[in-house]
Order: structure tokens, then sequence, then C-alpha cells
């Protein structure tokens, strides 16, 4: 090409990647790393909390036959190849559904999901903790900014789609690729990752929980293709029959992005779906009120906002009160909210199997009814309100309402809450000596190698005490 030739303009992958090249550590304010770290130990102690649930057994069984142990570690103990280690952290940090969220109007995604693939990546690479971190926030931004513009669960499309250019893009990043390489693992990853929406909507399965880490996997993998010169479709947003075609028309200037999105997520204070927070807040407070029976009750009524009531309410995307297993109970706001005012708590325990399919909090739960209040569904995603009724069986009525809770954008968890959270989840794994060693370390994770995170992770049991 000479001078006097026009320079072919940027497709949009392109222009994304050249974001992700750029992308530094210093382009995170002090808030925004602070919370970042946060997410990074939420994430890990959401992951030890699930390393003993009997479908990720079976997980690190099937990966541990498939590899000969190269490549990178698997929390626990255990190394695997760096796409199924993707696959295993990233299932352990979805499984017990209790990791952060980002809302747009249309969409809602878990970016801390993306979290395994951004490990294995930089781990493969021999990465810094400072590497890591960028790769991470990266992630963030790519994911919460496309679900901003680009939402597709109202066209029947699950969330992971919009994540699969970020897993792609954060692990190429991770690997310490160039803009182009980057580029094409960003393309390759969402293009083949158009998933269905249909994981999340009447039955649910276990597939609920593993269709992220599938995201990772591929993501993962997909940047290692890339890093070997394979190449993805160059105009995969706006070319034809591209994700423009699927998700309409939408525009962003990565030139003009930073990586201060993650400041926008909100952490859940509650092991339960994501827009239930503030009603299971409501519960527990009604719960503390002077007169409160729960054996009393004779109806709830919970208003909520339409995105509550179409995802976990009895809305469009189906009934929630045939409730027999965990993926079932932690998506239905029926048996949320009842289990809530039963037990004053809704944590992994609530899970047991028995305690899902108990008689009380089966009985209760078809005593609530939830409608969707205009109001409401226009303050969302800004507030997250929740107004709450118990009529108990002498007439009286009690009543609560809500419209944050801790750990959201209106009242972000600080280190100290992470922390509690943390130990809550990891204490049962590991000793006090060996949290304070994780937490340190991710407190001042920029000055580490990425390896000395993960050799201190290998070493968590993988059983409970």
């Amino acid at each position: 090409m000479t001078d006097s030739q026009p320079r072919q303009s940027l497709t949009e992958v392109q222009s994304l990647a050249q974001f992700v090249d750029r992308a530094s550590l210093e382009m995170l304010s002090d808030t925004a790393l602070e919370q970042l770290k946060i997410r990074v130990l939420d994430t890990i102690g959401v992951a030890i909390g699930a390393l003993d649930a009997q479908p990720l057994k079976e997980i690190r069984s099937l990966i541990q036959d498939l590899d000969a142990g190269h490549g990178a570690t698997l929390i626990g103990g255990g190394h695997a190849s760096p796409e199924h280690a993707a696959f295993f952290n990233s299932a352990l940090s979805r499984y017990l559904d209790f990791m952060d969220a980002y809302l747009a109007k249309g969409e809602t995604n878990h970016p801390s999901d993306n979290m395994g693939a951004v490990l294995a990546a930089a781990e493969h690479a021999d990465a810094s903790g400072a590497d890591f971190l960028t790769a991470f926030a990266v992630a963030y931004q790519i994911h919460a900014r496309l679900s901003d513009v680009a939402p597709v669960r109202d066209l029947g499309f699950d969330h992971t789609t919009q994540g699969a250019f970020a897993a792609g893009a954060a692990a190429a990043k991770a690997l310490g690729l160039n803009a182009e390489q980057i580029a094409n693992a960003a393309a390759m990853a969402g293009t083949a990752n158009v998933a269905l929406r249909v994981t999340r909507t009447g039955d649910l399965s276990h597939w609920k929980g593993l269709a992220y880490p599938h995201v990772s996997k591929e993501g993962v993998f997909d940047a290692l293709l890339a890093a070997r010169g394979i190449t993805g479709p160059a105009e995969v947003f706006e070319g034809n029959k591209g994700f423009k075609a699927l998700a309409g028309d939408f525009e962003i200037d990565w030139s003009a992005e930073d990586l201060e999105k993650v400041t926008d997520t909100i952490i859940k204070k509650h092991n339960a779906e994501i827009h239930s927070q503030s009603a299971l807040d409501a519960a527990q407070a009604i719960r503390r009120q002077e007169g409160f029976r729960a054996e009393a009750i004779s109806g709830v009524e919970l208003t909520t906002f339409d995105v509550a009531y179409s995802i976990i309410g009895g809305g469009e995307e189906g009934d929630k009160r045939t409730i027999r297993t965990k993926e079932e109970a932690d998506h239905s706001l029926p048996w949320m909210v009842a289990v809530v005012l039963l037990d004053g708590e809704l944590n992994p325990e609530q899970y047991d199997p028995d305690r899902i399919t108990a008689e009380d909090v089966q009985d209760l739960m078809h005593k609530v009814t939830i409608t969707p209040s205009d109001e409401f569904s226009d303050r969302f995603p800004d507030h997250m309100c929740a107004d709450l009724v118990v009529t108990l069986d002498d007439g009286t009525q009690l009543h609560a309402s809500t419209e944050d809770y801790e750990g959201f954008t209106t009242n972000p968890l600080d280190w100290e809450g992470a922390r509690r959270k943390f130990d809550a989840l990891v204490s049962p794994f590991a000793e006090a000596e060996q949290r304070d060693e994780i937490a340190e370390l991710v407190h001042d994770l920029e000055n580490h190698r990425i390896r000395e995170l993960t050799e201190v992770l290998a070493r968590i049991p993988q059983t409970r005490s």
C-alpha cells in the first residue's frame, strides 16, 4: 500500500481488539481496582464452596481422565489442559449461583463467570497478577457493554452469547497476544457460542450452571488457536449474517472505553438468583418484626419488577412451583421467599435435597403470590424494588419494602464485607491461616505472579473438614 492509497478501516472486532490490546491496570481507578479484587475474592470463595458438590466431583473425574496433567491448576488440586481447567474452575464458581451480576435493561449476566478462563490463560502464560487483573477487567468491560447495547434475552438467546466475546478476548489478553490475535479469538468465540435461552426456562438442568463454563473453555481454546495463527470472521459483528443480524444495530466506540464497568456490577448477599436479592432482604426484615410466626402464615404477597417476575416469579419463563432440585430452587422466587421466611437465611445449606423438598417450604411456597409493578419495572436496573406483605392466620399483616441490599450499586460491598462472605463459604474447607493467605494474595495481587495464587488454591482440600 502506498501513502496515496486509502487505509482500510477497522472492522468492529478489530476496534474491540485494539481496546483490549491497549488496556492496562493503570486504566482502573483505585475504586475500580478495589472492587475488582473484591470480586476475585468473592468468586474464589464461591468456587471453593462448591468443591464437594457431586456434579463437580464428576467433572473433575472426567477432566482427569481426559488430560495427562498439564497446563493449568484446578482449584482443590490437580492439573489439566488450560481449556479444561477453565471449564472446571468456572463450573466451581458458577455452581452455587452465588456470584456477582451486571444488570442491563434487557439483559443480566455474571461477569465473574470469566475468571476461570482468565485464570487458566494467565497461568498458562506465566503471567503476572497485574496481567491477570487487567484481563479480568477487560472481560467485565466487554461483557457489560455488549449487554448494554445488544441484549438478546427477549429474542430467545442466553446471556452467555455476549459473554463469549468477553471470554475469548480476555483469555487472549491474559495470554499476551497481539491485537490481531485478540480479534481472531473474540471473533471465533463469539461466532461459535450463540446459545439458547431454554437453558434457564422450564425444568432446569445441570446445564444452567455449566453453560458459561463451556463458554470459558471455548474462549481459552479459541485464544490458543489464535496464538497459532488461526483466524476468525473479521466482520463477526457487522458482516452479512453477523451478530448484528441477531441483536440489531448498535455502536460502541471502543477507543473511548475504560475499565470501570466492574464498579457497576453487584454481588449477591443471598445464595439465590440475582433478581431475588431485595425480596429476600424484605423477607428477613419481616421475620424481625414483632408478632411474626412462620407457622401462622396464611398468605404472602410480593410486588416486584417485571424482570424478576418473568425470570424467577412464574412469568414468561415458566411456572416456578414444581421444585425438586437445586437448579429449580435457586430460580424459584416463591420457593426462595418461603425458605427465608422459614429459616431466616438462604445459604448453601438450604439447598440440601431434603430441605428443598421439605413439606413446610413446599406448602408455604404455594401461598406466595407475585405481581409485577410498572413503577418498580421503570426503576430497574437502577433500583431493585420489592414490597412484601405477609398475612398471618389472625389477620395480622406484616410489611417490608426495599429498593436495594448490601452488595448493590447503591450499597457496594467493601473488603470487610467480602471477607465475611469468603470466610463463611471457605471455612468448611480451609483453616484461618490458609484463608488469610488467599485473601492477602488477592488484595496485593498486582505485585505477585499468578502462579503464587494458583499454588495456594491447589492446596485447598476437596472435601469439608
